[in-house]
């Protein structure tokens, strides 16, 4: 499957809607040596790496959510939640 690390990169953002609510920027590239992407997630100061093999990337591309990733997506958004008001 071919496809630029933009359309990945748009991907990622319209599968994992708590990207685009919290302002995450995200970023990747190919690795050849670890036969995987490496994304970084970015907001201010705080930034989170996470690696996504070819066989996850092409399932994303075709509309499967990565486990792996979505759990990496929510750990870094909940440093942006509001904490609970009681």
């Amino acid at each position: 499957m071919s496809y630029t690390n933009v359309a990945l990169k748009d991907k990622i953002a319209e599968m994992f809607p708590e990207v685009k609510k919290h302002g995450i920027a995200i970023s990747l590239d190919w690795n050849e040596e670890k036969k995987a992407y490496i994304v970084k997630f970015k907001k201010g100061e705080h930034e989170q790496v996470t690696y996504i093999e070819k066989k996850d990337a092409d399932e994303c591309m075709d509309g499967i959510e990565s486990v792996r990733l979505g759990i990496h997506i929510a750990e870094f958004a909940k440093n942006f939640e509001e904490p609970l008001k009681y």
